[in-house]
Parts: structure tokens; C-alpha cells; sequence
């Protein structure tokens, strides 16, 4: 009897994992920001952080943090609930700097991982 009780228990438990595994939309397609570029427009005084990062709910896999330092001391820290939708997308910050400020911004996926990307200013 105890037998049949620890083999149906076993069975449901590994059940619930496999299910958990193959059907979880966070194991299944988590991915890192692919890819960070910087362009900075001295006229405007513009930082556009344009990101690479696939996902196929922008709802719940997303880039949830933008951080960005100039000159090692951070500056900007963007929490976002969301990405748009589109693999590759542009947020833009206004941001004074001058000539030989660097840049350095790190991307957060909400499910894994992170991209930084540094940039000096022309």
C-alpha cells in the first residue's frame, strides 16, 4: 500500500515539473538584451539607447531597467513594466555632456541577463 501511495505521489510531482518546464513562457524564451548602441546628439544634448531583445510577450519578457552613468557616477536609473513592441526599440534621455564624457548604459532583461554598452563623446 505504501508502494502505491509513494509511486502515485512520485508520479504527480514529476508530472508537475515536466508540465512546468515545457510549458513556462519564462524558462522558455528568457533571452539577454541581444545588443546596446549609443548615439549622443551634442545639439540636443540627447542619449538615444537603441536595444536589441526579442521577445514574444512584451508584457511579461521585457527590458525592466535602463541604467546610465557618465563618467562612472550614475546618473539615470529607468524602471519599465514593458518593452514596445518590435524586436529592436530606441529610448532616448536628455542628458548634458560634453566632449570626451563616456557613457556607459546596461540594459536589464526582466527574466535574465543584461548588455552593457559604453560610448565616448566625440
Amino acid at each position: 500500500m505504501k508502494k502505491i501511495i509513494f509511486r502515485t505521489i512520485f508520479l504527480q510531482a514529476v508530472l508537475v515539473i515536466f508540465f512546468f518546464l515545457c510549458f513556462s513562457p519564462h524558462i522558455s524564451y528568457a533571452t539577454a538584451p541581444k545588443s546596446v548602441n549609443l548615439i549622443y546628439d551634442m545639439k540636443t544634448k540627447t542619449l538615444s539607447v537603441s536595444i536589441d531583445h526579442y521577445t514574444l510577450s512584451a508584457s511579461m519578457h521585457y527590458i525592466e531597467l535602463i541604467e546610465i552613468k557618465k563618467n562612472g557616477a550614475l546618473i539615470s536609473k529607468n524602471e519599465y513594466k514593458t518593452q514596445p513592441t518590435g524586436s529592436i526599440f530606441t529610448y532616448t534621455y536628455v542628458i548634458p555632456a560634453k566632449k570626451r564624457d563616456v557613457f556607459e548604459v546596461t540594459a536589464t532583461c526582466n527574466l535574465w541577463g543584461h548588455t552593457t554598452s559604453t560610448f565616448t563623446v566625440p
